[in-house]
C-alpha cells in the first residue's frame, strides 16, 4: 500500500496544537513538506520544530487569521503565485458551546466565516494546482455532529453541517480530476478544546470537571478519549496514494461514540 507522500506539499490549517498539529507531524512522516498556517508567528515557529525532516521535506508557514476571510485569501493568492500545495486539511478551533435557542447572531456569522468561507478560499486558490500537479487531497476536520447533533454545541453543529455539504458537493465535482474531498469526523479528543468545553460546562453547571469528564467517556464504547495522533493517523491516510478512490464521505475517529452508521 503506498503511503508515501515524498515530494507533496501540505497545508494544514491550525497546525500549532491539538489535531492540527499531529495531521502535520503525520503527513511530515510521510514525506510531506508542511505548510502550518495559524495566527500566533511564535507558535508557528515552535511546532515547526517538532516535524520530521528526515526526507528533506523542507516545511515553513504562514500567518493568517481565519477570523479575517481577507488575510487568509490574500495570503493564499501570494502562496500559489510561486508555489503548488497536493494537499489541503481544513482546521480550525470551533465555535463556544451553548444551546442553538440563545445563540447570537453574530456568532453564526463568526463560524460561517472562520470554516466554511476560509474553507472555500483556500481550496479556490489550490485546486488548479492540484489539477496541473494531478494529485490533490481535501480533508476537512469537523464533527460527528454531522451525522448525530451535539448537545450544547448549537452554532457548532450548524455550521459543520454546512462544511460537510460543501464537501460533498465539491468532491462530486473535483472527481473527474482525481481531487478527492473528505472529512474526517473526530469524537472527543484529549485536545484544549475538548477541555474548555468541559471548563466552561463545569462553571455552569458546578459538576466537577473530573466527573463531566467520566461521564462522556462512559458513552464512549472504547471508554477513553482519543488522542490527536488517532485522528491524524486519518487525515494521512485520506492524503496518501492510496486513497485515490476514496471520496466524498464522511470518517469518523469516535472510538464508536456515534449512534449511527
Amino acid at each position: 500500500m503506498n503511503l508515501s507522500l515524498k515530494g507533496k506539499t501540505a497545508i494544514v490549517c491550525g497546525s500549532t496544537q491539538g489535531i492540527g498539529k499531529a495531521s502535520a507531524m503525520e503527513l511530515a512522516l510521510l514525506g510531506a513538506s508542511c505548510v502550518l498556517v495559524a495566527r500566533d508567528e511564535i507558535k508557528l515557529s515552535e511546532a515547526l520544530k517538532d516535524l520530521d525532516t528526515s526526507q528533506g521535506q523542507k516545511h515553513r508557514f504562514i500567518v493568517a487569521d481565519f477570523q479575517h476571510p481577507h488575510e487568509v485569501k490574500e495570503k493564499a493568492e501570494l502562496f500559489v503565485k510561486g508555489n503548488t500545495a497536493h494537499i489541503l486539511v481544513n482546521n480550525t478551533g470551533g465555535p463556544n458551546s451553548g444551546p442553538i435557542v440563545t445563540a447570537d447572531i453574530e456568532e453564526f456569522r463568526i463560524a460561517f466565516n472562520n470554516h466554511l468561507i476560509c474553507n472555500h478560499i483556500l481550496a479556490q486558490a489550490l485546486i488548479e494546482g492540484m489539477k496541473k500537479e494531478k494529485y490533490g487531497r481535501i480533508i476537512n476536520i469537523i464533527s460527528t455532529s454531522v451525522k448525530v447533533p451535539l448537545k450544547n454545541l448549537g452554532v457548532s453543529n450548524t455550521i459543520r453541517a454546512a462544511v460537510a455539504n460543501w464537501s460533498k458537493t465539491m468532491a462530486n465535482e473535483l472527481a473527474p480530476f482525481g481531487i478527492t474531498v473528505n472529512n474526517v469526523l473526530p469524537g472527543a479528543t484529549s485536545t484544549q478544546r475538548l477541555k474548555s468545553i468541559i471548563e466552561n460546562k463545569s462553571a455552569k453547571t458546578g459538576e466537577s470537571t473530573d466527573a463531566l469528564s467520566k461521564e462522556m467517556i462512559k458513552e464512549i464504547p472504547m471508554a477513553r478519549f482519543a488522542d490527536p495522533s488517532e485522528i491524524a493517523a486519518a487525515v494521512a491516510f485520506l492524503a496518501s496514494p492510496a486513497a485515490s478512490y476514496i471520496t466524498g464521505i464522511n470518517v469518523p475517529v469516535d472510538g464508536g461514540r456515534t449512534g449511527s452508521l
